[in-house]
């Protein structure tokens, strides 16, 4: 008798077309309940579907081969690398997020996908590239300047590909400027990181110094004197109270150690009414820094300086007119009115935030050139 050995079946990794053995990147890991799926933002949403799609392009693009070799084992590399950008984008996206570590997974996560979409443009079948050639452009528009060689080969390039179709040097063409292009748009999105970073420095220092002035004020109360005496009157009027005054008093004998913290509470709450009314002009973006916000939280301990510094040059008697104070309500007014009046300095930092935002997506316009004004 002889005996037959079943033959193996065929893989389906042998057919070029089958479907992969390698594990979705874009898939989260198992993992303790909770672990991963609590620490989901959106950006991570949003990139997980683009890994997809983008695995799903390369998938595709596995099914065709070239008649060439040199030309398939070139495929077979970008493919390979295309492999391992999405890996690296879905390591980024999985993995627990830690304090300050938002940012640098952002950035890791979509230069990995954004070098992946550059790479599927090189192995894109010719009768897709006239339609990436539309896409490109439009991207290449948005962020690339007017008179950016780049930009003006390929709005001729797309031109051209709507009747003539694709010429060899097309492919590597829309490539390049692809990348340019994202490269742009990173360097558009570093200058909004980093001014968020500035911002939210400046922020710390100035809530550490507002907190250390409440820290003296608390400690060496009569240092920090924001009591005023007000002429016929039998008692000393100070931000937390009105105190009955005593023979042979001077007016730091009257200090309470919540004077500082009651002025800045009150300038705080200032702060806060500007920043509500600013709310009407705070437009939506897509950026991932929340700029605007930064530049808001700014105003909260500004207000508290600008509250004790303006009570305090009252109490000096730094503005004429305005030296003494009847009430402990009446500080508080004018405290309040100090703390909304930071707006006259952060409203510059409101228009520079705006200004950064707006520049988001738009290319840089080009200089007059000096002949041409009159």
């Amino acid at each position: 008798m002889v005996r037959h050995t079943p033959t193996p079946e065929k893989s389906k990794c042998d057919h070029p077309c089958g479907p992969t053995r390698r594990k979705n990147v874009a898939q989260l890991p198992k993992s303790p309940k909770g672990v991963f799926r609590t620490h989901r933002t959106a950006w991570r949403e949003r990139a997980a579907a683009r890994v997809l799609f983008l695995e799903q392009q390369a998938d595709r693009e596995r099914c065709r081969e070239a008649a060439d070799r040199a030309e398939q084992c070139r495929r077979e590399e970008t493919l390979e690398g295309i492999a391992r950008q999405l890996k690296e984008a879905g390591y980024a996206i999985s993995a627990p997020r830690r304090l300050f570590s938002g940012a640098a997974a952002l950035e890791r996560t979509w230069a990995n996908v954004r070098a992946t979409d550059v790479m599927l443009i090189t192995l894109c079948a010719d009768e897709d590239l006239p339609g990436r050639s539309v896409d490109v452009l439009s991207h290449v528009e948005q962020h690339l300047r007017p008179v950016d060689p780049l930009r003006i080969q390929v709005g001729a390039v797309a031109e051209r590909m709507e009747t003539k179709g694709p010429l060899p040097g097309d492919r590597g063409l829309l490539a390049l400027a692809l990348s340019a292009s994202y490269d742009a748009l990173d360097a558009e999105f570093s200058r909004v990181r980093s001014l968020s970073i500035i911002l939210r420095v400046a922020t710390f220092f100035v809530l550490l110094g507002a907190a250390g002035l409440a820290v003296w004020g608390w400690y060496c109360p009569d240092s920090l004197n924001m009591c005023f005496l007000p002429g016929g009157k039998t008692f000393a009027a100070c931000p937390s109270g009105e105190v009955p005054l005593k023979p042979g008093n001077v007016p730091s004998d009257y200090a309470q150690r919540v004077d500082v913290l009651v002025t800045e509470a009150a300038g705080l709450a200032g702060a806060a009414l500007t920043v509500i009314a600013s709310l009407r002009r705070i437009k939506g973006t897509s950026s991932p820094y929340m700029l605007p916000l930064s530049a808001a939280l700014l105003k909260f301990p500004t207000g508290a300086l600008t509250a004790f510094v303006g009570v305090l040059l009252i109490r000096g008697a730094f503005i004429p007119g305005l030296s003494d104070l009847d009430s402990s309500p009446q500080i508080m007014a004018w405290a309040v009115i100090f703390g909304a009046a930071q707006h006259l300095v952060t409203r510059f930092v409101d228009e520079r935030a705006r200004e950064t935002l707006s520049d988001v997506g738009r290319p840089p316009s080009d200089p007059e050139p000096d002949g041409s004004k009159p």
